[in-house]
């Protein structure tokens, strides 16, 4: 698994969920429940996941849709 992209913007994440899943392209995102430890700030950033092999095709998708990486 290769990390996708970091946002503390919950509405990107969900872009860039919609944005893969038409794609086909499988997604995973981390530290959803860390919010039960910053007591919901929106202080510590979330990330997206996917494989090693759609990794290209991943980031290629988001940037032509005007989400910015990394």
């Amino acid at each position: 698994m290769k990390e996708l992209l970091r946002s503390n913007d919950p509405t990107v994440i969900a872009f860039a969920k919609a944005l893969l899943s038409g794609e086909d392209i499988d997604c995973y995102e981390l530290d959803v429940n860390m919010s039960v430890l910053e007591g919901g700030l929106g202080i510590l950033p979330r990330r997206l996941m996917v494989r090693d092999s759609d990794y290209f095709l991943a980031a290629a998708t988001l940037k032509d849709n005007g989400i910015e990486l990394g």
